[in-house]
């Protein structure tokens, strides 16, 4: 299951372009059974927006893998830390939960900086990707303690501030292209997530090629 905003949806690509798709193909092509997923996500939404999606959808688990990504409109409308904090760590409880109580198989994904999109054009980016940053901390600190595991796709998402490829023709959405290498991001804690332990996957150099 799938749990996030646009950027889980897949705003402005094909569905079989969203990540969570490509990453579910990517398993399969592995020889894992994977159904596709499950998404409970919308353009636009907030971690209250998706506290409230995930009460009106009522999924039902367990589910084998459970991933969280969500916070962004929470920095763009200028919300509080603490807000985001409190709402952030009710999303990863219910992430746990519909996971069955196994935290290692929740995946955490940081928030993308949009702030190098054509889109945030004449707006402070120095200002966007420090608040992009202090929210992340905030995510990864709350997966830490959860136990569950984390990826950080912020750096791919700034590399689009050289390779225009990585952005969706409508100027602010990550392109298919992005959205495969967060998959492929995520696919080695799908393979480790029998071990049960918690991975914190590191950011590449800048020299590693991140696709």
């Amino acid at each position: 299951m799938a749990l996030g905003d646009s950027y889980t949806i897949g705003e402005a690509v094909e569905v079989e372009a969203r990540w969570p798709m490509r990453l579910s193909a990517m398993m399969r092509a592995r020889g894992i059974a994977a159904a596709e997923p499950t998404i409970v996500a919308t353009t636009g939404w907030a971690t209250d927006d998706l506290l409230r999606g995930i009460d009106s959808a009522n999924p039902v688990g367990p589910f084998d893998v459970v991933t969280l990504l969500i916070g962004v409109n929470n920095q763009y409308r200028g919300r509080s830390r603490d807000e985001y904090r409190d709402q952030f760590r009710s999303l990863l409880a219910r992430a746990v939960a519909f996971a069955g109580g196994r935290a290692a198989r929740v995946v955490v994904l940081s928030i993308p900086d949009w702030g190098v999109t054509p889109f945030a054009s004449g707006r402070d980016r120095a200002q966007i990707a420090a608040e992009i940053d202090a929210f992340n901390a905030i995510n990864r600190d709350e997966a830490s303690r959860a136990g569950a595991s984390y990826v950080d796709v912020t750096a791919i998402s700034r590399r689009a501030n050289v390779e225009p490829g990585l952005i969706a023709a409508d100027g602010l959405h990550p392109s298919g292209v992005m959205y495969a290498a967060w998959a492929a991001e995520v696919l080695p804690v799908i393979l480790r997530e029998r071990s049960e332990q918690p991975v914190i996957l590191r950011e590449r150099s800048e020299q590693e090629d991140l696709l």
